[in-house]
């Protein structure tokens, strides 16, 4: 079990563990949910951070998801529809000492909190969202969501849904976030690593969390995570490693006519140095985006960092921009900037 000295209490050391971090409150999600594993693996990773509960906030807007400050026994806020990331903003702004999550899902964030989305990532905000992928509208009973696939039938499209679906990393690519992942929710290893990586980026770091629905939209993702084809159809990216996948690892992505193609190495000539090997800093951020299009099954479907890029954040900007007017005006006083410029008096 990861456990982390935290401060101390009474003279005495405490070391906190997961248990420490899950709350006295009952979490109610359905039996079977893949919201229950990324809770587990959070409260998992939260002693090795090696930040203090009192300075750990989760926000998170409305659906299923967004049950999870309750769940959590840290400081947090259970916010409106798609707001979360403006108030993680307001917060985070006003309290740059502050670690600070956004639980979302695919409909609270790129429906009615799409707007909200794209600006917190362009302002490279220091937060960490973690939006929960179930392709499906869980807490309102199964209406299709941005991500549903284009004619699915649901309930509120019982003839197949007519829209596209977004492809939310390209989202965050597009709106030039500067760390974007993918992970699914029974990778445990996987997932836990990605948080952490999230967890130590300085700036806005988005992840998606391919999650189950076991309710209204069942094996979403089994195409993927069914351990007989897991290896043949999922691709694990690595900084500096080859793009390889497939059970032995014979299988690759390079580049040709300014697309991907999948190749054999041993075959036909290729070498594994004729394989793609990824690059997560990588400044421009093209290469990213069109790995976050890929889908099975042309192309194996990447997980892991996409983008791991460093730039200036929101807060600490505002906090130089802050030090430097007190440094050259001094506290101030706010009467006295109420009282001048252009003001008057009433008088009866």
């Amino acid at each position: 079990m990861s456990t982390h000295t935290n401060g101390k209490t009474n003279g005495a050391t405490a070391t906190l563990t997961r248990k420490d971090f899950m709350s006295d409150q009952e979490v109610r999600w359905c039996p079977g949910c893949g919201d229950y594993s990324i809770l587990a693996q959070t409260q998992k990773v939260m002693p090795d951070l090696g930040v203090p509960r009192e300075k750990i906030v989760f926000i998170s807007g409305i659906g299923c998801s967004s049950r999870f400050p309750y769940y959590m026994n840290t400081y947090g806020f259970h916010t409106i529809h798609g707001r979360a990331p403006a108030i993680a903003t307001g917060l985070k702004a006003s309290r740059p000492d502050l670690m600070v999550w956004v639980i979302t899902g695919d409909g609270d964030a790129l429906s009615i909190g799409g707007n909200h989305l794209l600006h917190v990532l362009r302002r490279n905000v220091d937060v960490k969202i973690v939006m929960f992928n179930n392709r499906i509208y869980g807490l309102t009973k199964g209406q299709y969501s941005p991500t549903s696939e284009l004619g699915k039938r649901v309930k509120s499209a019982p003839m197949g849904v007519p829209d596209h679906p977004l492809h939310p990393l390209s989202v965050a690519i597009g709106a030039e976030a500067a760390f974007v992942a993918r992970t699914i929710d029974t990778d445990t290893r996987h997932l836990v690593a990605t948080l952490e990586r999230a967890a130590a980026h300085k700036g806005t770091a988005f992840i998606e969390v391919f999650q189950n629905c076991n309710i209204y939209n069942d094996g979403a993702f089994a195409y993927l995570t069914d351990r007989e084809v897991h290896d043949d159809r999922v691709m694990t990216l690595e900084h500096g490693q080859p793009m390889l996948f497939g059970k032995e690892r014979k299988r690759g992505l390079r580049l040709h006519n300014l697309d991907f193609e999948v190749v054999t190495v041993g075959e036909n000539g290729i070498t594994e140095a004729d394989i793609l090997r990824h690059d997560a800093h990588r400044l421009e951020p093209n290469l990213a985006f069109m790995l976050s299009r890929l889908d099975y099954p042309d192309f194996p479907v990447p997980i892991g960092v996409f983008r791991d890029i460093e730039k200036s954040t929101y807060d600490q900007t505002l906090e130089e921009q802050h030090a430097a007017a007190l440094a050259r005006h001094g506290e101030g006083d706010l009467d006295a900037l109420f009282e001048s410029g252009d003001t008057w008096v009433v008088e009866e």
